[in-house]
């Protein structure tokens, strides 16, 4: 913990360029190194804690558990997600172990759901953050652990069984790396191995929730774990940032094209939906051109968006869907198509007169984006939008896009 000198100098210099610091002499008294963990990490926070950055007293550990950490809007989406399942739970006790708690934004979000809440890491220096930190969110009663979570596991398997788990809700955020820090893809791979210790987990809680990787496959992930009620593909500012995947104790076993999968508060279809869902292919083209977010994307909902919303797809394979009617709750990018034209030489030519640069994006055409700037004589830059892409019946075609007037 920083000293009165250093909390000094962090006040003094909250503003100040952190590489400019860490070239300078600290005055005597002063851990140069903690202070510009904390003014880097009050930085870093502004936007993804912006409650915690924002709280006075708060101290931050290294930029490495500061970026694996969750944010505060993906947080609370899962105090939404728990707030419901324990309201069905008809417990007057509850209780909720975060086995893999990190930097804690998670379980400071849903601790005070709880009679009982046990904070567990294996960074020392995590666990004495969390004993600095929780008292200024008015968490004062919970049960700080540093130890393993296997460790932490067996010693409840351990206790004399009852007729209730010892939790009702237990989660856990498996490390994403392995022993030399490269990223893994699945969830075998994962540190701890959740699925070696599913049955473990299952009987200590009600429901546990498992938190994943953005990265990983959901649908090889749901077959490799049992008791899956429901899925959570969780995204924030427009990027898919983590995959939820709640299991039951006690429930009855759910097919796997039938278990719920909730793409944030716009969408929830099932696997089967998907599969029994027809795309309406485009002949023309809409005033109004989708694409979906990543999380849609990383759900696999490539049928089902498009008949929720009423949308047109362009092409079997290129995610972009288009309507004459403007739907602003669209989850994903929308655009008005300014213009379109083909690539024939004469009308190509018209279209892009007044073109020197663009941006230019290719969803579903067999090209490269260098190819097609040097084909197009384009250079990067400008103010306008291209969009180049094929329709269903394979006719390729050059758009111009602008922000719809909503």
């Amino acid at each position: 913990m920083p000293n009165d000198a250093t909390l000094d100098f962090i006040r003094c210099h909250a503003e100040d360029d952190v590489r400019k610091l860490a070239l300078t002499q600290a005055p005597k008294g002063v851990d140069l190194r903690l202070a510009l963990i904390q003014i880097e990490g009050r930085k870093l926070t502004a936007h993804k804690l912006p409650t915690w950055s924002q709280t006075e007293g708060i101290l931050f550990p290294p930029r490495l558990s500061l970026e694996q950490c969750s944010s505060e809007a993906t947080a609370a989406y899962k105090r939404a997600i728990v707030s419901r399942l324990i309201g069905c739970s008809c417990l007057s006790s509850t209780s909720f172990i975060d086995l893999t708690a990190g930097f804690g934004v998670d379980f400071v979000a849903l601790a005070p759901l709880f009679s009982h809440a046990v904070f567990v890491d294996r960074q020392a220096e995590l666990c004495e953050l969390a004993h600095h930190n929780f008292p200024l969110f008015g968490l004062n009663k919970v049960d700080i652990r540093c130890s393993y979570a296997e460790d932490v596991l067996n010693s409840y398997s351990q206790q004399p069984t009852a007729d209730e788990p010892p939790f009702t809700v237990l989660m856990i955020d498996p490390a994403r790396r392995d022993a030399v820090g490269r990223k893994v893809a699945l969830i075998e791979d994962c540190t701890p191995d959740v699925c070696a210790l599913q049955d473990q987990l299952r009987s200590l809680a009600r429901y546990v929730v498992v938190k994943l990787s953005p990265m990983l496959d959901l649908t090889s992930a749901l077959r490799s774990l049992r008791g899956a009620i429901e899925a959570h593909v969780v995204g924030a500012d427009g990027e898919c940032k983590e995959l939820l995947i709640i299991l039951a104790k006690e429930h009855e076993a759910i097919p796997i094209d039938q278990i719920p999968i909730h793409v944030g508060d716009s969408l929830l279809f099932t696997r089967a939906e998907e599969a029994a869902a027809q795309s309406v292919f485009a002949s023309r083209l809409g005033t109004y051109l989708y694409e979906p977010n990543a999380s849609i994307l990383k759900a696999g909902a490539f049928r089902t968006i498009g008949l929720r919303y009423s949308l047109e797809k362009l092409a079997p394979q290129t995610h972009l869907y288009t309507s004459d009617h403007l739907v602003t709750d669209f989850p994903g990018r929308i655009w008005c198509i300014a213009a379109s034209t083909t690539f024939a030489k004469r009308e190509l030519r018209e279209f892009l007169r007044d073109v020197p640069a663009a941006d230019l994006t290719l969803r579903g055409f067999p090209s490269s984006v260098t190819a097609l700037r040097q084909q197009l004589h384009i250079r990067e830059g400008g103010n306008v939008h291209l969009l180049a892409t094929t329709l269903a019946n394979n006719q390729r075609l050059l758009l111009r896009l602008a922000p719809p007037h909503i």
